[in-house]
C-alpha cells in the first residue's frame, strides 16, 4: 500500500471505539497530520511505548485503501525519545502539555511546518537535559511559536510613534491584547479594558531571546520579575488572540498557586 515514513512528535491521543487511537501528529516533512492507529490498545509489539504525548517516534503510514477522504492508518511507530525526565516531573509535564496543546489547536493540517516543529523538538529536548530553567525556557517557545505562526505581537516599539522600547522615558509600557501592540504613555489617548502595563525590562528581554540564535538559549538569564511578568503577558495574550482556554494552561497555573 501507498504510504510515507516521518519523524514525528506527539500531539494527542483520544481513544476510538474499543481498540484504536486517533492520534494528531506533528511531522518534520508533513506538519500536522491525524492518523488512526488500529488495534493499538492491544497491538503491544507494534507501538509499545510510542504513542505516549509528547514522544518522539519514526512513523511509518499508509493511505485508505476505500475512502479518499479517510484517516491515514498509522501501521507502525519506531520509539525514539520520550524524554524520561519531563514524565517524572509534574511541572515539567505541565509546560510540555501546554506547549503541545497549543500546536494542536492552532495548526491546520497538511502544512509543513518545519520551524514549529524544530521549535518544539529544541524545546523538549532542552527541558528534559534541564539546560534551561522551565520557565524561561516557556518562554522562548511561546514568543517563538507565535512569531512561526504569524501572529507575533509588536514589543520592539511603540504601534503609533515607532519609537523603539530602548528610548521610551516610561519604565513601563502599555500593551494591547486585542491589537497586539505596545503604546507608550505619550500614545495613548483612550486605554484599552484588554491589556496590561509591561515593564520596558521584560520587553526588551522578551525581544531579545526571540531574535536571538536559539543556540544561545543557555546564556538567558531573566529575574524572577521578568519571568513572573512574561509569564503573565504571553500566557494571556496567546488565549486572548486563540480566542479559547488551554486545559493544559490551567493546570500549569494551579500548580504554581500549590507551590
Amino acid at each position: 500500500m501507498p504510504g510515507f515514513t516521518t519523524d514525528a512528535i506527539l500531539l494527542r491521543k483520544i481513544e476510538y471505539g474499543d481498540h484504536d487511537f486517533i492520534i494528531s501528529f506533528l511531522t518534520e516533512s508533513k506538519g500536522k497530520i491525524s492518523v488512526i492507529a488500529k488495534n493499538a490498545k492491544k497491538s503491544i509489539k507494534r507501538f509499545s511505548g510510542a504513542l505516549d504525548l509528547f514522544s518522539v517516534n519514526y512513523i511509518h503510514c499508509t493511505f485508505p485503501k476505500k475512502k479518499k477522504d479517510g484517516l491515514i492508518i498509522l501501521s507502525q511507530a519506531d520509539f525514539e525519545n520520550g524524554f524520561v525526565n519531563i514524565r517524572y516531573d509534574v511541572f515539567k509535564t505541565a509546560y510540555a502539555s501546554f506547549w503541545v496543546e497549543l500546536i494542536h489547536f492552532w495548526l491546520e493540517e497538511d502544512k509543513v511546518q518545519s520551524g514549529l516543529y524544530d521549535l518544539l523538538l529544541f524545546s523538549l529536548d532542552a527541558l528534559n537535559a534541564g539546560i534551561l530553567s522551565k520557565e524561561v525556557l516557556s518562554l522562548l517557545f511561546q514568543i517563538r511559536f507565535m512569531s512561526l505562526s504569524g501572529f507575533s505581537p509588536n514589543i520592539e516599539n511603540c504601534d503609533i510613534c515607532k519609537t523603539p522600547v530602548d528610548l521610551i522615558e516610561q519604565k513601563s509600557i502599555r500593551f494591547d491584547f486585542k491589537e497586539g501592540r505596545i503604546i507608550c504613555q505619550n500614545c495613548v489617548k483612550r486605554r484599552s479594558k484588554y491589556g496590561m502595563t509591561v515593564s520596558k525590562g521584560t520587553l526588551k528581554q522578551l525581544v531579545w531571546i526571540n531574535n536571538s540564535d536559539i543556540s544561545r538559549a543557555d546564556r538567558m538569564k531573566f529575574s524572577n520579575f521578568a519571568i513572573k511578568e512574561g509569564e503573565m503577558l504571553l500566557e494571556a495574550f496567546i488565549p486572548f488572540h486563540m480566542g479559547r482556554d488551554f486545559k493544559s494552561l490551567q493546570f500549569l497555573k494551579r500548580l504554581r498557586q500549590e507551590k
